[in-house]
């Protein structure tokens, strides 16, 4: 050493980077073959190599420390309301549309095409979720738009293509389109059907005129949105209290909208962006309140009929907040792990300390059931045109999107005390991964408005009880205290109506059991015996690293992180 060095730096972890993101995560390559996905994996393990790059976790750095800007006005005065974003996020953003993640279930007829999206999509969410926005939204779009035959054959294309174009112009001079959505105003929040903004159609005969062949089931838009997501998109579809011409407000109820950033004839449509909101976190991403003065939008699905039509779009979202909840759960464990096999504390390891290995081998369960559960859900909605599981995804989608995205806050906060102070701190993903857990929860239907949707699930479809019953009756009657808790489950199902006091508790527990039956099927016994001790025997509660004894900890901790050679060849650990 320098006679004037004060200390020599040792006992400090690289980062976790350079690592295949797949193939060291055993429980997501399982899920992914046993729910029909598996023939992506060829593709799944060459994306988490990518991903895994050191480079990677720099782009989402510079994506989040240098956030969007919103230029309302170009250097002549005139309203242009453009977003400029960092590179990082443009090349983000390139990778996720090469790799489909806005489309690919869509332009797919191979069986299991969303059980490999959902996949790809967890993989991308281990390095940066901002840019999973604006994927997510253009993705759940489709099925709303199939809705309006004439718009889909001019946008799908464009929708499906996977060229990413940020450029601003009209989307018949795109090679690319994304698309965004806003639903809640001021006054109402998830209430939406107190909004007030109004649509009034466009006589026919100036609709024609106007916009020629596109000129059908035109109207122009006045109100306002709270929330409007990715302001850069070249298209919304949102809600508005609609009239014919001439006729007092709100006669038809609400309806459904796509409303271009560009017309027809290449003028901007009249949406005027305000400002961009300051977030707790996804700041990566953009997120906006807009004016609508006098917009035109094109009509999607029937009149009144705008909160069914949307709701198409709005399952799909809810799905993606639960796989995006998963993947930082996994990015969070695979840091906090990495971390404490290397970290040596009082003449060993972190992670051969039992207090230590209790805490992460509950993290571990966590998040193996996570991925489990939204694997499942996925497959689901692969199999939508099978009665049962579209039951199933109608009762797993709001129960997963309450009971997954509220567990992670507390679990992004355990895993980055494992790190300490170094965990706290910017330099590091741990605090960018914690400040992301809460928008799943409270975005796309905030946690008791899922719940109460349960509710309302099981009340208007009965059989949504069986479709459940099928599948919890699929884990067998190997562990007597899972038996109890689905039994008991199903109990209080068969009463005439649940109650909506209790209904967080309700959606908790049916997640927790379909949990539990996967792991018991398919997981080794010491992960799903764990997992029934910990969460079904006694209530979840508390904090992290709660298990009792007789845990294999040792093991659940070497199935949660296989350490495979570390990546090598061009820009591995630039």
């Amino acid at each position: 050493m320098n006679q004037f060095d004060t200390h020599e730096v040792r006992n400090q972890v690289a980062p976790f980077a350079d690592i295949n993101l797949y193939a060291c995560d055993v429980a997501l390559r399982e899920a992914l073959e046993r729910e029909g996905g598996v023939a992506e994996a060829d593709a799944l393990h060459a994306l988490g190599a990518q991903l895994g790059r050191a480079d990677m976790q720099e782009l989402a750095r510079l994506a989040n420390r240098h956030g969007p800007t919103l230029h309302n006005f170009d250097r002549n005065g005139r309203r242009v309301d453009e977003v400029e974003f960092h590179p990082a996020w443009h090349s983000l953003m390139t990778l996720l549309i090469e790799n489909g993640a806005h489309a690919s279930p869509w332009d797919s007829e191979a069986g299991g095409a969303q059980v490999a999206r959902a996949a790809r999509y967890m993989l991308f969410g281990q390095v940066e979720n901002g840019s999973q926005c604006p994927v997510t939204m253009t993705y759940a779009s489709v099925p709303a738009l199939r809705q309006a035959p004439r718009l889909a054959a001019r946008w799908l294309p464009k929708i499906l293509s996977r060229i990413y174009d940020p450029r601003s112009l009209p989307i018949e001079l795109k090679h690319g389109a994304l698309l965004g959505m806003g639903m809640t105003e001021k006054q109402g929040g998830s209430d939406v059907r107190s909004n007030t903004t109004l649509a009034t159609a466009l006589a026919p005969a100036e609709a024609a005129q106007r916009f020629g062949d596109d000129g059908e089931e035109v109207y122009r838009i006045v109100g306002h949105k709270w929330f409007f997501s990715a302001p850069q998109s070249d298209a919304h579809l949102i809600l508005a209290q609609t009239q014919a011409g001439g006729e007092a407000p709100g006669g038809a109820g609400l309806s459904c909208f796509l409303l271009p950033r560009f017309l027809p004839d290449g003028s901007r449509n009249a949406i005027r962006v305000q400002r961009l909101k300051d977030k707790l976190g996804n700041r990566s991403n953009a997120s906006s309140e807009v004016e609508f003065t006098g917009a035109y939008g094109w009509l999607v699905g029937q009149l009144g009929r705008g909160i069914p039509t949307i709701l198409e779009m709005g399952s799909h979202t809810r799905l993606d907040c639960v796989l995006g909840s998963a993947a930082t759960m996994r990015a969070a464990l695979t840091h906090a792990l990495h971390h404490a096999r290397r970290r040596s504390a009082f003449g060993r390891p972190l992670a051969q300390q039992p207090l230590m290995q209790n805490v992460l081998a509950d993290l571990a369960l966590e998040s193996e059931a996570a991925t489990a559960f939204a694997l499942r859900l996925a497959r689901c909605f692969d199999q939508r045109a099978d009665p049962a599981q579209a039951l199933l995804a109608r009762i797993l989608t709001p129960a997963g999107k309450y009971w997954i995205c509220k567990r992670g806050p507390a679990f992004g906060a355990e895993a980055m005390e494992v790190m300490g102070g170094s965990g706290y701190v910017e330099d590091g993903p741990l605090a960018r991964l914690y400040r992301e857990f809460p928008v799943n929860s409270i975005w796309e239907g905030s946690g008791n408005v899922m719940c109460l949707d349960l509710l309302r699930a099981f009340g208007k479809t009965p059989a949504a009880r069986d479709a459940l019953a099928a599948e919890l009756a699929l884990a067998g009657e190997g562990s007597a205290c899972y038996t109890v808790f689905a039994q008991a489950l199903l109990l209080d199902l068969a009463q005439p109506q649940a109650d909506e006091y209790g209904a967080r508790r309700l959606a908790e527990r049916i997640v927790l059991a379909v949990q539990a039956g996967l792991l018991l099927r398919h997981a080794p016994d010491f992960v799903g015996a764990a997992f029934v001790a910990s969460r079904l025997t006694r209530d979840v509660g508390g904090a992290y690293g709660r298990l009792p004894d007789g845990v294999d900890c040792a093991a659940i901790l070497a199935r949660a992180l296989v350490e495979p050679a570390p990546l090598t060849g061009p820009g591995i650990g630039a």
